[in-house]
Formats: C-alpha cells, sequence, structure tokens
C-alpha cells in the first residue's frame, strides 16, 4: 500500500467548454465556456496556480496573463452522467457508472407525498404562488422542486434548523425519497433564517416551483445537507473502498454532503478559503490518505451569474491551491478539476454540460509536459486514485496512473473487467 496522499480538488461549475453532445440533449447550453467566459468578463484575472498546473494547456489562450506550463500534467474529462450535475458528477468521480434516470414536476407527486407525511404525524399545509404549489411541513420545512439543477432532476426538502432537529428534517426526506421518482431527493437546511425567508425565495418556472437556496440564505450558517440519490452503490466507489482496506478517507465542502464515507470523516463547509485552509491543515497532519475537497462558491456564483465574483472566488481558490501545494511531497498527487459547467455568462442561471479540466500535480520529476488527452469519464480519476493505493477498481473508469507517475502498484489496471470505457 502507498504511504501517501492523493488530493482531489473540485472547483465545482468551472467547465472549460461544452460537451460534443450539447446540440442534442442540451441547445439552451450552446455556446458554454465557463473558464473563457469568466476570463473574457475579467480582463486582469491572473491565476498563477493553475497557471502552473496547466490549465491554458488545456484551454488554449484565455487571457494576455496566462500562459501554457511547460511541465503541466493535463486533459479533460466528459460527463457520462446526463445533463450536468452536482451529485451525480461527484458519484462519477468517485466510480460510479451512471444510470439513466427519469424526471418529472414534483406537482405530479405533491398528493402522494402530503398524504404519506400526514400519516406519519406531520403538520401540512400547501402554499400556491403563480399558479403551482409547495408543501409547508411542521411550519419550518419546504418541499418543492429543485429549481437550480435541471427541471425534473431533484426535489428539495429545505428546512429552518433554528426550528426543526435535522435527524426530523432527514425522516421527511426519506418518505419523500420512497414516493418520487427524480434522480435526487435532497434533505438539507441552515440556522439563522426563517420560514418567511425561504417563502420569499420561492421561484416558479413553468410547472416547476422551488425555493432558490442560494437566495434564501439557507447556505450561510450551519448548512447541513443529505443526498438520496438514484442507482448509486457505496459499496463500488472509491471512497468506500478505500476504507474498507484501511486508508483514511476525507471528504471536505460539498462532496462531505453528496458522497457516503462510513470509514472516513467528512466535513461540509461553504467558504472557500475555509475548506481549502481545512485540507491543508489535514494533509499536514496525515501524513496518507485520500482527500477530496469541493469548492462550491464558484458554482454559487455561476447560479448567480456573477462574473466579476465567480473571478473572485476562482482567484482565493487559486492561493488557497498554491499553499495545499506546498505541504505535498513526491509520493503525493494533487489533482485539481471540476464536475461539470455553470457558465456565468450563458443566460440563465443553471449548470452548463461541460467538459472537466484534469490539471495533475506530481512531484516526481518528468521531462516535458504530459497531455492525457479527452477521457470519457470523470470516473477516471477514482480509478486512478484506487489504482494508486493499490486497491480494488471502482465500478467504472480507467486508470492513467502509469501516465503521470512511475509508481507501481500491485493492481493491473489495464486487465481489470471492472473497468468501462465508452
Amino acid at each position: 500500500m502507498i504511504e501517501g496522499r492523493f488530493v482531489i480538488i473540485v472547483l465545482d461549475g468551472f467547465g472549460v467548454g461544452e460537451m460534443p453532445d450539447v446540440g442534442q440533449v442540451r441547445p439552451q447550453d450552446k455556446g458554454a465556456d465557463t473558464c473563457r467566459h469568466v476570463f473574457e468578463r475579467n480582463s486582469g484575472l491572473y491565476l498563477p496556480t493553475l497557471e502552473k498546473l496547466g490549465l491554458v494547456n488545456i484551454t488554449g489562450s484565455i487571457s494576455p496573463l496566462m500562459r501554457e506550463a511547460p511541465e503541466a500534467i493535463f486533459g479533460k474529462a466528459m460527463l457520462m452522467h446526463d445533463g450536468a450535475d452536482t451529485f451525480f458528477g461527484h458519484q462519477e468521480i468517485m466510480g460510479t457508472l451512471p444510470q439513466k434516470t427519469t424526471g418529472e414536476p414534483f406537482r405530479n407527486k405533491i398528493n402522494n407525498v402530503k398524504k404519506l407525511l400526514c400519516d406519519n404525524g406531520f403538520l401540512m399545509r400547501e402554499h400556491t404562488t403563480g399558479g403551482e404549489t409547495l408543501l409547508i411541513v411542521d411550519d419550518c420545512v419546504t418541499v418543492a422542486d429543485n429549481i437550480e439543477c435541471d427541471p425534473g432532476q431533484a426535489v428539495n426538502v429545505t428546512a429552518v434548523i433554528d426550528k426543526v432537529e435535522f435527524d426530523r428534517v432527514l425522516r421527511i426526506g426519506k418518505l419523500v425519497r420512497s414516493v418520487t421518482a427524480v434522480p435526487r431527493v435532497i434533505a438539507f437546511g441552515g440556522r439563522g433564517v426563517g420560514l418567511s425567508d425561504l417563502l420569499s425565495a420561492v421561484e416558479v418556472r413553468g410547472e416547476y416551483i422551488g425555493v432558490n437556496a442560494p437566495a434564501s440564505g439557507v447556505y450561510n450558517n450551519d448548512y447541513h445537507c443529505v443526498h438520496m440519490g438514484y442507482g448509486v452503490d457505496p459499496e463500488t466507489q472509491v471512497p468506500t473502498i478505500l476504507g474498507r482496506a484501511g486508508v483514511p478517507v476525507f471528504l471536505l465542502g460539498k462532496a462531505a454532503d453528496v458522497v457516503s464515507n462510513k470509514f472516513g470523516k467528512s466535513i461540509a463547509m461553504v467558504d472557500t478559503s475555509a475548506v481549502l485552509g481545512e485540507t491543508q491543515q489535514l494533509l499536514k497532519d496525515n501524513h496518507t490518505g485520500f482527500f477530496c475537497t469541493n469548492v462550491q462558491e464558484t458554482d454559487l456564483c455561476g447560479h448567480r451569474q456573477n462574473t466579476k465574483e465567480y473571478a473572485n472566488k476562482l482567484k482565493e481558490a487559486d492561493r488557497g491551491i498554491e499553499a495545499i501545494l506546498e505541504v505535498l511531497t513526491p509520493e503525493d498527487i494533487l489533482i485539481v478539476m471540476a464536475d461539470h459547467g455553470n457558465d456565468p455568462d450563458i443566460g440563465h442561471p443553471r449548470h452548463t454540460r461541460e467538459m472537466a479540466p484534469l490539471m495533475v500535480h506530481s512531484a516526481r520529476p518528468r521531462p516535458g509536459s504530459v497531455d492525457l488527452g479527452v477521457r470519457t469519464t470523470l470516473s477516471d480519476v477514482g480509478a486512478t486514485a484506487a489504482h494508486y493505493f493499490g486497491a480494488k477498481a471502482p465500478q467504472n473508469g480507467r486508470s492513467f496512473l502509469a501516465q503521470i507517475t512511475n509508481i507501481k502498484s500491485s493492481v493491473d489496471f489495464d486487465d481489470l473487467s471492472a473497468i468501462i470505457v465508452t
């Protein structure tokens, strides 16, 4: 077993150009390029750490201030999951083979949900705006569509947790999950907000109604969140595989909310400097382990369609990643990537179906740059992590460990039938 550290930093929503299938499956994302558009709207933006890691090697010229890195290890990864989704993006990164799902508006199941919650002793009432209706539970929880992701892909159970224990919120979420067919049910809440804040952030988009979570303030103070997904088996994912093998596993930021980690430590955080600072401290305290950190605030800026603040968060992340590089050893590997796009300049406030950058740091000497090409799935990152530790392969993905380092493993991933390449 390797005595080193494998670190993944996900810049949430930092895509590098539309997927080849956008014209057929998501025409609203035609022309999306989060990275390029943020740079175009912020002429003075300079990210020295991402420059050193090979961002321009991936994107081509994006700014007069940014140059290609002569010794970068770089590539892109396509999305194998449908749409453009943080939850399923992270499941894919961790080695899950995405399943086909179906979506529908909450209105299709509202009566079933209302009856089930009433039967289980919850106080129920309805709230109608713009001809669409959501549910209010115990006067402190709303149940409605998620209007930030693709329509029909999730139901949100949004809570004022100053007024309700989060275990009760989870119970509501599990009951909703049992009678809905959408890919995700998300139970979450924060402090310092009231029901009036949730209701003032309600938006109606066609047949969908929901609370705009960033606008409600629910993320701002003591945020709690659990995602309940479809077709995801944690036993086939990297955190469980490595945890069972005795490798310390740490998930930080939104990764802690969306990925199962029953053997490791999960720390839910939102603030960019805080989550990267905590990652650096954990690396100082642990000489071996698997680390995955999600920088969520880039994604939130995309939802707000705020290119200036997006650039500010990238600069903040760039500084935090530089500090992390300073504590890594030659045995360690760092991958900076994304999970999808969230182009703040595309004309809508939702995720965009874009390829993810792959910027890899390995301190072992290697002449020249290494182009990993266009990977067919985000799962290649999870497969590489498992390969690094000599553990069994996850459900999906192909390791690129041999291309980036001369580290040897007891597992020959090129011969494993569990690897799926499409």
